[in-house]
Parts: structure tokens; sequence; C-alpha cells
């Protein structure tokens, strides 16, 4: 983080304030987040004068969000954990991605540590949205609100998801360079405390409605509105422990069917689906749709071996074991090739994810990179009343998740064996999605015990002190910073 502002002085600040305006216009996907931007603002104060340019600030982190593949792509949270973990196989000899893969990883491996770069370069443009925009005048900027929300949604998501790397890290909540190149890192609790108060805060501000850059009422789920806040709120209760508030957040989303239902698993991710809380939609003209990477990066043509297709990963056997006879999500979310072997030899198959089916085609519908979708919050639910003795409503929650999937009644009687089938529920239902299942496994310390049998049959090895859980973070950010340590258990 310290080597990130170390280098933010002032004369730079007005630079970033200059190359957000700019870069913003190329950030656009549809109308929400297309914004025309006056060309004679140069102060970070003043790109936030309009509704216009407030909302163009903020495209730019949408569009980091894509064009960098924090969630999407061979770069993202859910890529890296599942190879660090036990969702996908590994296919390649790149030095890197092996040691991903044997949970070899170290603070100058890229991937691990450049989510930690990236993260905090995302959280000083937010920092500068939370100072500045408060004091606009609602007259000159009407949408203000929606803005401010969005900026302390994305604080929040952003530290979500360092303090579920990393475990602690320093709380960077302004863009004042020199205090922030002191900062030590903060406990995880006091990181959770911090994303507990953003998104509160996010849901004062937000309404329940979705809106575009103009500030205009829209269908499309690309900005996060109050249920988005709520979704990430459930989650965050739900990783602390927090069963009941946990419950509550779940409820105000799943009460509101004329908004929110689930679809079916094949319309799931596609863009208008009712299941979507909240997803960043690709732009069919900026690069190639990044929401198709999923299946770029784990498909294997038909007839080809991996090397030929330039596939690096395929689905682990014991996730794809994981589903139940009769599952409509593994007829539909999971894609299988044979490759001849030639001779008389058995075929080869390779598994991969296909929940994003458009799979190089412009012609298909087109899908969200999905953040928050209602499959999830009933599963939040039913896991939060199952632990606070509700084992019935659980019950009930946990079956609407597996009829949709064409699958009978659970039948957990007892509270350790409905905490049991939500887990293996989510990880069928979340596969590949966002890092859950890396999350749950650690969350619920699982992760030591499994990955001490997973590691050596992936040609590593995992302390039993268990410190692999948390990633390092760059050694450059150890060296600029004085009051920075690195992750327990790394050099």
């Amino acid at each position: 983080m310290n080597s990130l502002f170390q280098y933010i002085t002032p004369s730079f600040r007005k630079s970033l304030a200059l190359c957000l305006l700019f870069l913003a216009p190329f950030a656009g996907c549809r109308k929400y987040l297309e914004a025309p931007l006056p060309i004679n603002e140069v102060t970070t104060a003043s790109v936030f004068t309009t509704d216009n340019s407030s909302a163009a600030a903020l495209n730019s982190i949408y569009n980091a969000a894509y064009t960098q593949g924090f969630f999407d792509g061979t770069g993202s949270v859910g890529y890296l954990t599942g190879l660090y973990g036990d969702e996908l196989t590994n296919l390649s000899s790149l030095p890197n991605q092996t040691a991903l893969y044997q949970d070899a990883v170290s603070s100058t491996i890229g991937g691990v540590t450049e989510l930690w770069t990236a993260f905090y370069a995302q959280l000083y443009s937010v920092n500068l949205a939370i100072e500045n925009l408060p004091s606009q005048s609602i007259v000159a900027v009407p949408h203000r609100n929606q803005w401010l929300g969005e900026a302390y949604f994305l604080r929040g998501l952003l530290y979500f998801y360092l303090a579920n790397l990393y475990g602690t890290a320093p709380l960077v909540l302004g863009s004042n360079y020199a205090a922030n190149n002191t900062l030590a890192r903060s406990p995880q609790t006091d990181v959770y405390a911090q994303i507990v108060s953003d998104l509160k805060q996010a849901k004062t501000l937000l309404s329940t409605s979705y809106y575009n850059a103009n500030g205009d009422t829209t269908a499309d789920r690309g900005r996060p509105n109050g249920m988005t806040a709520s979704a990430l709120l459930a989650k965050t209760y739900l990783y602390t422990g927090d069963w009941q508030d946990a419950e509550m957040q779940a409820d105000s989303i799943i009460a509101d069917a004329a908004d929110y239902h689930l679809a079916s698993p094949r319309q799931t991710f596609v863009i208008g689906s009712p299941e979507v809380i909240w997803g960043i939609e690709p732009d069919a003209g900026f690069y190639y749709p990044y929401v198709e990477a999923d299946v770029l990066a784990y498909y294997v043509p038909q007839g080809n071996v991996p090397a030929n297709a330039a596939v690096e990963v395929s689905l682990s056997d014991s996730l794809v074991n994981a589903f139940e006879p009769g599952d409509l999500r593994y007829t539909d979310w999971v894609g299988v090739d044979s490759v001849a072997s030639g001779g008389t030899g058995p075929a080869t198959y390779y598994y991969y994810a296909y929940k994003y089916q458009g799979n190089g085609s412009y012609t298909a519908p087109q899908e969200y990179v999905t953040m928050f979708r209602l499959g999830e919050l009933y599963l939040i639910r039913a896991e939060a009343r199952a632990q606070q003795g509700n084992l019935g409503g659980a019950a009930s929650d946990l079956n609407t998740v597996r009829a949709r999937a064409t699958l009978p009644p659970t039948t957990a009687a007892t509270q350790t064996d409905m905490l049991s089938a939500i887990a293996r529920e989510r990880r069928v239902e979340l596969f590949c999605e966002n890092g859950n299942r890396f999350f749950d496994l650690r969350r619920t310390e699982m992760l030591t015990p499994l990955m001490e049998v997973i590691a050596p049959q992936k040609g590593g090895a995992w302390n039993t002190n268990g410190f692999q859980q948390w990633w390092p973070i760059p050694l450059t950010d150890i060296q600029n910073g004085p009051n920075l340590t690195q992750t327990p258990g790394f050099q």
C-alpha cells in the first residue's frame, strides 16, 4: 500500500484528476457507464462538481474491475483462489501458476500480490469521491447521494476482499499521501467494522432503484443500489458470525419478490436476469466482452489438448464429483470435452466452468460479471438460520435453491447435518464465483485440514499452522512502508 501512496504528491493528484476525466469515457459500457465530461476540470475537487463528472470518476473504478480482471478471467479472485484451493486443476507449466497451484506463493509472485496493489489503487479514487462529494451542492449535483453511496459501497467491497485475501490491511480512509505512508496493517476486526460502517452509510444514500450515469432510473443492474449494499452486509455479517443481522439483511432482499427471484441456471447470469442483484456489465465494443473470459479461461475445444488451446486449468475432479445425480447446475454450468488419445487408449476428459456461455460469439446473450445474486442470499439466510437453531427455516431456504436445480429436499435433521448440507450446496452453487469456496473453507475452519490432504496431491505442501491461508503482500510495499509488516509466515 505504501508504495502506491508515497509518490502521490499534490501535482500527481492534479494529474490523476485529469486522468479520471479523460479515461472515464472509454470506461463506458451501455448507458449507465456513458458520461459526457466537461473538458475544463483540472483540480481533484472539481471532478465532482457535476453529475456527469462524478459518475465518470466512479466509472474508472468499474472499468478497472473488468479490464484488470479483478473478478473475471485468469487474474481474478475466483481463478486464483480456485487454483490455490480445490476447485481447479493446473494444466500449465508456467512457474508462477505452478507455484500458486502448489500453495508456494511468495511476496514476489504476481497474481496474489497484484490484487493488493490494484485494490489500493482503486481505494485512492474512492476516497477522493468520499472526501469531495459531501461538499457539493445538491443543486449542482442532483444525484450526489447516488455517487456518494456508490463510493461508500465500493470502499466496503474492496476492503471485504482485502480482508479475505490478506487478513489484515491498512485502513486507508483518505487521500493524504503523507498520512497513508505511515499506516500499519489494522486487525481484521477493525477492517470488518469499517466495512460494516461503509455499507450502512451506503444504504442510507442509495435507493432500491437502479440508476445510470445520468442519474436516470434503468433496468440495467450495472451500478450498485441499496439492495447491493444489503447483500454485501449480509455476507459480511455471515463471515463475522453475526447470524441475526445476516438473516435480516438477506430477508430484505428475498422479500422483494417483485424485483428479485431465482432464474433458471442457464439464464442466471444474463443481462436482465431477475436473480442478479448487481453485476459488472461487459462492453462489447471495449475489447472482447471480459465476462466471456470465464469460458475462454477454462474451455478446452473439442478434440484439442489444453496446450494447443492455450488453456491453463480445468475443474478439479473433487468439484465435478461433488454434484449430485440429476443436478441441473451440472448439466447447464459444467462443460466437458473429450480428447482422443489415439490408437486404442481411452479418451481424456476435461471439465470446465460454463456459467458464462457467450463462448466467443457476439450474437450470444451478454452476461454480467455477477457479483451478487439471489441464490447466494438464500444460502446466506439458510446458514444464518441454521446457526440460530431455526432448522425449518434453514431447510426451506436450502430447498428453494435445490428445487431450482431439480434436486429433492434436504434430509438434514440436525444442526450439524444442516450446516454440512448448506456447505455442500454452496460449493456446487457458487463454484468459481469470486473466491466463495476458498473463503468458506477458511471461515468454517475446514481449510487447513483439507489442504493438508489436497496440497500434496497437487505436488505442494501445506504448513500445519495454516499460515498459507492468507496471502503475502508485495515486497516493494514492505520495503517502502516503515510501519508495514509482511503477512505472518512469509518472508
